[in-house]
């Protein structure tokens, strides 16, 4: 079971326990007449095996002069996922979402279980690269698109707690299993089960109307009523609603009708390259994109911080990697009931600000104080960073319109895997020089996304816009809304004004009676 692109699980169960100390580098020899002695490097070494009786670093001897390729091991894997999700959210809006899916999920099941077979180290690393280009973003997009605006939460949100869960069991698993090459078979195989209901699937209905494919998606639909015992509209309603949100989605907002050389060059244009400025050709969509963008940055860069910091909180690899998803349940399942009840917008920025206040303490406090208090504040803040990671996916899919959803959650997830990236920096290099200083980054980034949430707007129970043109329009009619609130405002005052000033003139009349 290997991380989706976004999260980071701790690597110690395949690293931990067999880093030596810097004297055992070297040794001293005494090779001349004189005594003098001589300093020359190790070549073998032996591994502590107490708590694990063989790791990817004791196996290939990853220290010393070495020791960079453990950090290499899990920087080729963010290197895929720094590559994958643009890529992925391209292929998905272009050729569909379940050849994606199913595509994506055999390259995971093959280079998960393949790596347990790997004995040349360089090879490993390559696998870790493929494993990491896999986008696991497009069943999340899917299950968004398919799924009734009203559990459209509920469902969201849901999909949150096998993470927590897989988590939870990879510290249980490798209590029991202490071999990585074991472990990383006992946790890959299951992943075989999920061609089973991948057979059953469908391709989205969104999808297929907005590309043109209307007989694959009524048939499709029809389906679904039987299914859930519902009754569709008339055929000839459907299909002439289908041909308007298709003429929409190829035509976003013009001027002019272009001509038809021009609609040919622009359709070979979009036939070999990703239509990137589509996330960034009306304001709406901008909006959405660059807040959507830092919004992801900083759920990853504290949610990431948060894991690999987890050396101060327990010696204990295990109890910490349960600890760890343990802390997720909570920040998954309530946010449920919580964004049904209050909608998308504002429990995410409350979130974001309230994990930034409780980190912003964190950096306060003194090192001598206790460390019950320091882990307090720590899984306070992870709790919060873990609802506003899953309430942000939910948010996201339901902001972005169908036909640039997946390019603009590809992008989203790009900055996401910048902040992964830039992590380590924080963490490695300026944690031991100032302390404070990554709790206060963290601190800073939650508030800043925090308040650029509350410019966008609520999604909870309205239907997903399917172009951009839709968007334009909902941009547009929240704006009249606004207006149409400040003139009736202003009549009121007027109305009231008026009434006071004929209050004024009764009053003046009588006393003068």
């Amino acid at each position: 079971m290997e991380p989706e692109p976004l999260r980071l699980r701790p690597q110690s169960v395949v690293h931990s326990a067999s880093k030596p100390r810097r004297d055992s580098c070297s040794y001293t020899v005494n090779r001349s007449s004189s005594g003098a002695l001589e300093e020359e490097p190790c070549t073998e070494w032996d591994f502590d095996t107490s708590v694990f009786s063989n790791t990817l670093t004791s196996e290939f001897s990853l220290v010393c002069s070495r020791e960079h390729l453990r950090a290499t091991y899990q920087g080729v894997y963010m290197l895929g996922t720094f590559l994958s999700p643009l890529l992925g959210g391209y292929l998905a809006d272009r050729y569909g979402r379940r050849v994606v899916v199913v595509t994506t999920q055999a390259v995971t099941v093959a280079t998960s279980v393949g790596l347990c077979f790997l004995s040349n180290l360089t090879a490993i690393l390559v696998v870790r690269f493929f494993m990491g280009s896999v986008n696991l973003l497009t069943l999340f997009i899917y299950a968004m698109e398919v799924c009734e605006p009203k559990h459209r939460g509920t469902v969201g949100i849901l999909t949150g707690l096998p993470w927590a869960l897989g988590t939870m069991a990879w510290g249980g698993v490798a209590y029991f299993i202490r071999d990585w090459r074991y472990l990383q078979a006992a946790v890959s195989l299951p992943t075989l089960l999920i061609f089973i209901p991948l057979y059953f699937m469908d391709e989205s209905p969104r999808w297929l109307i907005v590309n043109g494919h209307h007989e694959r998606a009524l048939a499709i639909l029809q389906k679904a009523a039987r299914w859930n015992n519902a009754t569709l509209p008339p055929e000839e309603d459907l299909r002439a609603l289908m041909k308007i949100i298709q003429e929409e989605s190829s035509t976003p907002i013009k001027a002019a009708e272009p001509s038809k050389e021009a609609m040919e060059e622009s359709r070979k244009r979009c036939s070999c390259s990703p239509s990137l400025p589509s996330l960034i050709s009306t304001r709406a969509v901008t909006l959405v994109t660059v807040v959507v963008c830092l919004d992801f940055f900083a759920v990853s860069l504290v949610f990431d911080g948060l894991n690999l910091s987890g050396d101060n909180y327990s010696a204990d690899p295990f109890l910490y990697i349960i600890l760890g998803g343990l802390m997720e349940v909570p920040g998954y399942s309530l946010t449920a009931p919580i964004i049904d009840r209050w909608g998308r917008k504002i429990p995410t920025a409350v979130s974001y600000i309230l994990c930034g206040l409780l980190l912003l303490l964190l950096a306060f406090i003194p090192s001598g104080s206790g460390s019950w208090v320091v882990v307090s504040l720590a899984m306070g803040g992870k709790v919060c960073i873990s609802g506003a990671y899953q309430i942000i996916y939910v948010y996201a899919s339901e902001l972005f319109p169908t036909e640039v959803r997946l390019q603009g959650i590809g992008a989203a997830s790009e900055f996401a895997q910048l902040a992964s990236t830039i992590l380590p920096y924080i963490t490695t290099y300026l944690g031991p020089l100032v302390p404070w200083v990554p709790s206060a980054i963290f601190a800073a980034v939650a508030f800043i996304a925090g308040f650029l949430t509350l410019a966008l707007r609520e999604t909870a129970g309205r239907p997903l816009p399917d172009t951009i043109t839709d968007l334009a329009h909902i941009s547009s009619s929240r704006t009249r809304e606004k207006s149409s609130e400040v003139s009736e405002m202003e009549k009121m005052n007027i109305e009231v004004s008026e009434t006071e000033k004929t209050s004024s003139t009764v009053l003046e009349t009588e006393n003068k009676v």
